[in-house]
């Protein structure tokens, strides 16, 4: 994820995506060094200050009104779970508390999946990583298993896997949504470590994740 704020870079995304012709508004002189409306542009459409709205692409102000935001979302155009993400992602992050995992709660799932055998069942935690599986489970994706413990993630396995590609026979819708739900986990919990270096390492190793992760495409 990089440096950036999460409100910040969603708002260069879907600035980025919008021409001026769509709005309304002429195309003016002289070539646009990048695609999509300017910031003053949309500071306009929007109903407020140039300087404002830069802050909030910077990060230097996280925390904007909700009628605010909703004026953002109706100059950007977006759909309902747009709006969502966008209000979701101004929200002042809680502060991380470290907590005892409910064990109780986790053994008794770990027993339940090893329970339904044959049939085969895995756990995940929010960023892919398997917590739990049974050897029907561990079979599913070819390879998988013989990963260390730590590195077995179901979107690793995708992105990084060169079984990956014939497992899924749909491997690019099930790459998109992997991209996508990692979205969500980022818009709940931006400063969640284990999704930082997940994110780190696949937009260093892989180009198709790197690509998806720039698109910012939502779970709808």
């Amino acid at each position: 994820m990089g440096d950036r704020a999460p409100l910040g870079e969603f708002l260069r995304n879907r600035r980025g995506r919008i021409g001026p012709a769509e709005v309304g508004l002429p195309a003016g002189t002289g070539r646009r060094q990048l695609p999509g409306l300017r910031r003053a542009e949309l500071a306009a459409l929007a109903g407020v200050s140039v300087d404002y709205y830069v802050r909030l692409e910077q990060g230097r102000d996280t925390n904007p009104g909700s009628g605010v935001l909703d004026a953002l979302a109706g100059a950007l155009r977006l759909d309902d779970d747009e709006r969502v993400h966008l209000h979701r992602l101004a929200q002042r992050p809680r502060p991380r508390v470290a907590t005892a995992p409910p064990t109780g709660v986790q053994h008794g799932l770990r027993q339940l999946v090893q329970a339904i055998r044959p049939a085969p069942a895995y756990l995940l935690d929010a960023t892919g990583t398997i917590v739990a599986a049974n050897p029907e489970g561990d079979r599913l994706m070819v390879g998988l298993a013989g990963w260390p413990a730590a590195r077995r993630n179901i979107i690793r396995y995708v992105f990084a896997h060169p079984a990956a590609r014939e497992v899924f026979g749909n491997w690019a819708e099930i790459a998109e949504d992997c991209v996508a739900d990692l979205r969500t986990v980022a818009a709940a919990d931006p400063r969640s470590p284990d999704l930082a270096a997940l994110v780190s390492e696949l937009s260093a190793t892989s180009a198709e994740f790197a690509a998806l992760w720039r698109r910012y495409r939502l779970l709808g």
